[in-house]
């Protein structure tokens, strides 16, 4: 299983520098700060320091100390670049007010910030921002990243992050990042499998106006390497999927049950609209159907927790999420990690929360944080791919949270294989998985 990247929490950076000499600590935080600066910006010259009185204002003082070595110098007005070095990793609520006016004054300084550890403001432990929070252009975090560099809002505050490495052995973390070696671990096929043991996906949904987002769906899951995939759809929509998705074998929607008993894996919800009946249908088929399964878009509608007899894993969006829990979207905003880990305990499943930072949570254990795409993904119909290349990897047997993960993963570093990074739509990452996945 592929080793993923340790996220540190406050209370986990602090196990990690048990035992360790403080000073010397500090000399080589510091010290990384201003070598790093000297990197990006070697014609800086003038240097703006906003140090607080703790540990993290100490690692900055010493960067300021190596940069004058090198004769830059320190200053007060019309810096060149500004340090923030005002508050540490050990933030767990909003900065106080004189604090807070410090931070506005950076965010203003016109010069690029580069933040020691952390932007102030961020809570390192989950990435929210209760109050004002630095803008950085670069972050240099010690050790390894933190949990609030890499879910947002706080990773929107961080800009480019560099880890410096300051002598400290790797330690054990909650949640961790998903790295493109995580599509290691999704089986290929073999020379004995054939197109039926090589996967087979059934896709769910494809109510009448609402047929691309099946196709998608299906789409993906043969690109993502499965070798049959059945569409189950209303009769009307049957004759428009068999001109969208030549591959996929067609049945119609009452069909679905006895579809099942063949399928490894069900995409359920992509398309299928919300009546009364449609709603009836996403229950039977995940309370009966004894098959891992995608739950995604109109399935996700009215949803409420039951005894389901297979893994399910949930992909909301924001807004869906926030149903989902009986709270207002932007509250899911703010606390998208506390959102996330709440959903997979009260519907005991694995939710993928989707975004730049796209969060899998599982009952019982950290989250995975998935951040490898670019903001073009953020376009109709890639949430339908999502859906697609999960129910693959479902059906080629991974566990639950890592597919889900290792989907998020070929996704994103799909839309980087695309052919165009602006103006990209959902089918260009269809077209792209499989050079991703290579």
């Amino acid at each position: 299983m592929a080793e993923l990247e340790p996220l540190y929490t406050a209370d986990e950076m602090k196990a990690a520098e048990a035992g360790h000499d403080v000073d010397a600590l500090m000399q080589r935080a510091g010290t990384a700060v201003a070598e790093e600066l000297m990197r990006r910006f070697p014609d800086a010259r003038r240097i703006a320091l906003h140090a607080g009185g703790g540990a993290n204002g100490g690692d900055g003082r010493i960067a300021a100390e190596v940069l004058q070595a090198q004769g830059r110098e320190v200053v007060d007005e019309r810096p060149d670049i500004v340090i923030d070095a005002l508050l540490g990793t050990g933030l767990k609520g909003a900065p106080r007010e004189e604090t807070s006016a410090l931070i506005e004054r950076i965010n203003a300084a016109g010069a690029p910030v580069v933040a020691v550890d952390i932007p102030s403001g961020v809570n390192a432990s989950t990435g929210e921002v209760a109050g004002t929070a630095v803008r950085a252009d670069v972050t240099v975090t010690m050790h390894g990243p933190k949990v609030g560099l890499a879910v947002a809002p706080g990773r929107f505050q961080a800009g480019d992050v560099a880890v410096a490495d300051i002598g400290l052995e790797p330690g054990e973390t909650e949640h961790r990042l998903v790295t493109p070696e995580i599509l290691a671990e999704v089986p290929r096929r073999s020379a004995r499998d054939n197109k039926y043991t090589a996967g087979h996906v059934l896709v769910v949904g494809g109510s009448r106006g609402m047929t691309g987002a099946p196709a998608l769906t299906a789409r993906a899951a043969l690109r993502a390497d499965v070798g049959y995939v059945t569409i189950a759809a209303p009769a009307e929509s049957l004759p428009v999927l068999e001109t969208l998705v030549l591959e996929a074998v067609k049945r119609p929607l009452e069909d679905v049950f006895e579809a099942a008993g063949k399928a490894k894996a069900l995409a359920v919800g992509p398309g299928l609209g919300r009546q009364d009946e449609t709603k009836e249908l996403v229950r039977r088929l995940l309370s009966e159907v004894e098959l891992p399964a995608v739950v995604d878009a109109d399935a996700l509608f009215d949803l409420e927790p039951a005894e389901w007899p297979a893994p399910r894993v949930l992909t909301p969006h924001e807004g869906e999420l926030a149903r989902l829990l009986g709270r207002e979207s932007r509250e899911v905003a703010a606390h998208r990690l506390a959102a996330v880990k709440e959903a997979a305990e009260k519907f005991r499943a694995v939710v993928v929360l989707k975004g730049e930072d796209s969060l899998v949570a599982a009952p019982g254990c950290g989250v995975l944080v998935c951040a490898l795409g670019l903001p073009s993904l953020s376009t109709a119909g890639t949430g339908d791919v999502l859906t697609g290349i999960t129910a693959a990897f479902l059906a080629k047997g991974m566990e639950p949270q890592r597919a889900a993960a290792a989907a998020c993963a070929a996704q994103q570093l799909a839309s980087h294989k695309a052919s165009q990074r602006f103006g990209l739509v959902a089918s260009d990452v269809i077209e792209a998985l499989p050079r991703a996945l290579g």
